[in-house]
């Protein structure tokens, strides 16, 4: 076993696990952080995505020990008490959500492109969300539902 130190949606913690465990397996099977999913293991499909210091990473295919020192953030760490995120609010608005399973990486794929590009074009919604697969929505209210967020959050930064 192997003892690693991270900071997860803000907050320090200690995990003694096996030394070439990936990040994904830390946050569902340590930490209980079971939004992210694994759909392939193989990072073609997105669902277990998470942002470490702002950029999105397939968390089935990044080890533990490279999150040590970084800031991970999952889909459990956008909301603030009962304050959904933009995105979240969005993407259920929209009717961007059907099974669900695709959702939380889709969602962080998309912060990381918003927190970069916080106007993008809908070319740039599309390429950001290119490493996501839905098997139920079809692509056009997930993209609407990112485009509705950044006007929201453009507006949420207008008022500061």
């Amino acid at each position: 076993m192997r003892r690693f130190d991270l900071k997860v949606n803000g907050r320090e913690v200690r995990v003694e696990a096996p030394p070439g465990i990936t990040l994904l397996a830390v946050l569902r099977d340590y930490l209980g952080l079971s939004g992210s999913k694994e759909g392939c293991g193989k990072g073609e499909c997105g669902a277990c995505t998470v942002l470490v210091d702002g950029m999105a990473v397939d968390a089935c295919l990044f080890p533990a020990a490279k999150a040590e020192g970084r800031e991970v953030t999952t889909i459990e760490g956008l909301a603030r008490g009962n304050e959904l995120h933009p995105l979240q609010e969005a993407f259920i608005s929209e009717g961007a959500v059907q099974c669900g399973f695709c959702t939380p990486g889709m969602i962080m794929s998309a912060k990381a492109l918003l927190d970069h590009e916080p106007h993008p074009s809908r070319e740039q919604i599309k390429e950001a969300l290119s490493g996501n697969l839905c098997r139920c929505t079809g692509y056009v209210k997930i993209v609407q539902a990112v485009e509705k967020a950044a006007e929201a959050l453009a507006r949420k930064n207008q008022g500061k």
